[in-house]
């Protein structure tokens, strides 16, 4: 499976530090592995999964979608804070 990166997504992670990388490629494996291990939304942003994790005690959160020919989309990262209203945001623009 080929992993994508959206603008908003790589923009984030670059803010990142090389420990925080490192959770996040841990994460993004698991998701490679199995990938129905977010919930996936309802509603707006169906068809996209969120993956929950914490990097120190700060829970982020992962969106992602399953494209045609196995491309995993990296959509989102961030806090828990007016995500989804961003998501629902970004996928209005595209």
């Amino acid at each position: 499976m080929r992993v994508v990166q959206s603008r908003s997504f790589a923009k984030r992670v670059k803010r990142f530090r090389k420990q925080e990388k490192q959770v996040l490629d841990r994460q993004v494996r698991a998701i490679l592995n199995n990938p129905k291990i977010g919930q996936e939304k309802r509603g707006e942003l169906r068809g996209i999964f969120v993956h929950k994790f914490k990097i120190h005690t700060t829970q982020y959160l992962l969106a992602y979608r399953i494209k045609e020919n196995e491309i995993l989309e990296l959509i989102m990262i961030g806090p828990h804070e007016n995500y989804y209203r961003d998501l629902e945001k970004y996928t209005k623009d595209r």
